[in-house]
């Protein structure tokens, strides 16, 4: 679950992490009772689940109260990335000598924490790593011993900067990496680090990553998510314990599997033809006739959605269960989506004459690649 700035950034204080003073609202009828809680010139942020906010108009600068107000008028409201700003973020803007970047993140492939620093910051540190992959240095982290003082140095040195920031870069990373762990983070960033004229480190920006697994002991974290105004479809898939993922607002495309892998490897096909995915869908393990029907009614809510590729590997996920929910499903709905079922395991064969029966209706096919040539060669019905 990634949370708000607003939310990073009661966490950062709570934590000890630097940050200028901000509030939020979420209407121009609240500027007046802030007027005089900070010093201009200030920078106003949209909040959104979604990076890009500078590229798409959501971060401004304001130099007086007039220009204040005209940047949340024109913020508030925006559609970015699909993502409606109802909040506004304004902080103090820092004066500041050089950005870097700085995040703490769950390393799949150590398995452990990795602290990712670069003296690059306020970029996407993905192009980063592309264009100058010198530039992001990667250290990481003993769970049992936690953040060393000599890690601070390596970073500094490594990156042939001034290692007087020892000090105050080591004290970051041991506030970072106590967030990191008490909030069961996968990823804690901050980008960018911002280093002043006096020599102290400040976060002008933070993202933090909450893992879903352990919301389930991080009420601070699921009250937040109350407080969302989230889609529809996330909150109804998420009753049935599904998860719901909104992609491409353009998408006509909808993926259902029972594995976040067999998704992504299904989105990335179908975006190699040059299709556009709306939303996916993770039925988790063990779902029944019932409930594939209703993850297929669920998906099938956005009209925009005209074709539908269920991809299942069939362990405890039966086949002919995920066969009899697509029937149950297609009993239910109308005509003019196209549903595409490619499955392997468990009851297969039980599960093809199921499909069978619903020539005209289902398209049954028996890889991943003939799934999307199936989509590419009905583009113009998508």
């Amino acid at each position: 679950m990634d949370l708000m700035e607003y939310k990073v950034r009661e966490l950062y204080e709570k934590c000890g992490v630097p940050t200028k003073k901000g509030y939020v609202i979420d209407s121009l009828d609240e500027l007046p009772a802030h007027a005089a809680e900070l010093a201009y010139p200030l920078v106003v942020k949209a909040q959104v689940q979604t990076g890009g906010r500078g590229k798409a108009g959501g971060i401004k600068f304001a130099e007086n109260r007039d220009e204040l107000q005209a940047a949340c008028r024109s913020i508030l409201g925006m559609d970015i990335r699909g993502h409606l700003v109802r909040k506004l973020m304004i902080a103090e803007k820092a004066a500041i000598s050089r950005e870097w970047y700085l995040s703490i993140i769950l390393d799949r492939l150590s398995k452990g924490p990795m602290i990712i620093f670069s003296p690059l910051g306020g970029m996407d540190i993905e192009e980063t790593a592309r264009t100058t992959p010198e530039k992001v240095l990667k250290v990481p982290v003993d769970p049992l011993l936690g953040i060393q003082d000599f890690q601070a140095r390596y970073l500094l040195s490594k990156s042939g900067l001034d290692l007087q920031q020892t000090s105050a870069l080591y004290d970051l990373l041991q506030k970072l990496y106590v967030l990191f762990r008490t909030y069961d983070c996968t990823l804690v960033e901050i980008n960018p680090l911002a280093l002043q004229d006096d020599g102290s480190l400040l976060a002008l920006d933070g993202k933090v990553t909450v893992d879903d697994s352990a919301l389930f002991r991080q009420p601070e974290i699921l009250a937040f998510r109350d407080t969302l105004v989230e889609d529809e479809r996330i909150l109804e898939a998420r009753r049935f314990n599904f998860l719901y993922i909104p992609c491409d607002p353009a998408g006509s495309i909808a993926v259902m599997s029972n594995g976040s892998g067999l998704i992504m490897s299904c989105i990335d096909l179908i975006s190699k033809e040059n299709l556009r995915v709306g939303a996916a869908l993770d039925l988790g393990g063990g779902a029944t006739a019932d409930r594939i029907a209703q993850a297929i009614r669920i998906i099938l809510t956005d009209l925009r959605i005209k074709a539908l590729f269920i991809n299942i590997f069939g362990g405890i996920t039966r086949c002919d269960e995920v066969a009899g929910g697509v029937q149950q499903a297609c009993a239910s709905m109308d005509g003019n989506r196209l549903i595409i079922v490619r499955f392997e395991g468990t009851n297969k064969e039980k599960g093809m004459q199921i499909l069978n029966s619903l020539a005209g209706q289902v398209a049954a096919v028996d890889g991943l690649q003939e799934g999307v040539r199936v989509l590419a060669a009905r583009r113009d019905e998508l």
